[in-house]
């Protein structure tokens, strides 16, 4: 009895917890985040003879930098591309940023401009939908810009 006592003020006290604390904050209307990258390291993955073929792995570690902002790294970025044949990749994202991450997933023909949509987030980005539009700044040192559209 004692046991189902101590239980039933346990469970009180989570749910007392669970109505005090307040919602996450989200994003409460459409906005546009421009950004640039600067690839810190690539990774390549054969999954079958030497040369591209389908099913190899690209995988890209970026630091992320808003220059208007301040001059050091806001955030970092992660982003694993599967070759799907010809110049294709599958490629899906996450971008983390001072108050969350943004996820976007796609299929990418060309590294020098592509469209991806937003296909969630966490933090403040919980909400939104929406696409990235990545263009090559320069190829060595690799840098791109980033023009987040979002919709809530």
């Amino acid at each position: 009895m004692k046991l189902f006592s101590l239980l039933a003020a346990c469970g009180g006290v989570l749910l007392a917890g669970a109505v005090v604390l307040p919602g996450a904050r989200a994003l409460d209307r459409p906005g546009t985040i421009t950004i640039t990258d600067t690839q810190l390291r690539h990774a390549h993955v054969e999954a079958g003879p030497l040369g591209r073929g389908a099913g190899d792995l690209d995988i890209y570690t970026l630091r992320l930098f808003n220059k208007r902002i301040r001059g050091n790294a806001i955030g970092r970025g992660t982003m694993v591309c599967t070759a799907v044949g010809g110049t294709g990749q599958a490629c899906g994202a996450t971008y983390s940023l001072p108050k969350g991450a943004i996820v976007v997933q796609g299929l990418i023909t060309s590294r020098l401009i592509y469209e991806l949509p937003v296909i969630g987030g966490t933090g403040i980005y919980n909400n939104v939908r929406g696409s990235v539009t990545v263009t090559s700044l320069t190829r060595k040192p690799s840098r791109e810009l980033l023009v987040f559209r979002l919709v809530v």
